[in-house]
């Protein structure tokens, strides 16, 4: 097909997928003449899994294609697949180091220890949630620290029904497309639940018509 019925398949406008082709989202289609290339079914489902982890999912375009990479890569392990898939969707960035980091460094140790997690020093969500942890202390949000043991055990029983559902998938493609999808776009649906909740018992237990 030509790149007017990829767009057409996929509802993906053309100049966004001349720009996932060019940043390397999307591989290149077979060329059939100077300005013209010819697309597959692996590129329809290549597009809409691109679309859905940067427009969904809001990843940035550098960890999407880390993702996309690794979700088609050959001669990785499920856990591999699992464990660099989820570390390549968690984002670099610079943290503030202070006093409240280093206490938040402390608490997240501390607490992955509690739980008995085998979890990687190198894990990068570790630091994004010490970030989180010393933002809210530099906030005064000290109450906030009291729920940390409830969402520690709503994450886990969250994983284990993610993971055993994935896991029954059996061949590897599918379990790490799944990882892929399900951490990057489930974030998102995560976020709404919580968000719709909050409102249904703000309205419950504050009593606002």
């Amino acid at each position: 097909m030509r790149i007017a019925e990829l767009s057409r398949r996929t509802g993906v406008p053309i100049p966004t997928i001349k720009y996932y082709l060019r940043e390397g989202l999307v591989p290149a289609g077979e060329r059939t003449g100077p300005n013209q290339a010819q697309y597959g079914e692996a590129h329809v489902k290549r597009l809409k899994l691109a679309r859905a982890l940067v427009e969904v999912g809001g990843l940035s375009i550098a960890s999407a294609r880390e993702a996309l990479r690794l979700m088609f890569s050959a001669g990785l392990s499920e856990l591999d697949t699992i464990g660099k898939a989820q570390y390549a969707m968690t984002p670099a960035r610079e943290y503030v180091e202070d006093e409240a980091w280093d206490e938040a460094v402390t608490e997240v140790d501390e607490l992955i220890a509690k739980r008995g997690w085998r979890v990687k020093a190198t894990n990068p969500a570790r630091r994004t949630l010490a970030d989180a942890l010393a933002t809210l202390r530099r906030l005064d949000q000290d109450d906030y620290f009291e729920l940390l043991d409830s969402y520690a055990e709503t994450a886990e029983r969250l994983a284990d029904t993610e993971i055993e559902t994935v896991a029954r998938r059996g061949d590897l493609d599918s379990v790490a497309e799944a990882v892929v999808v399900w951490t990057a776009v489930g974030d998102t649906v995560v976020a709404s639940l919580r968000r719709l909740a909050q409102e249904d018992r703000s309205t419950r237990l504050l009593g606002n018509p």
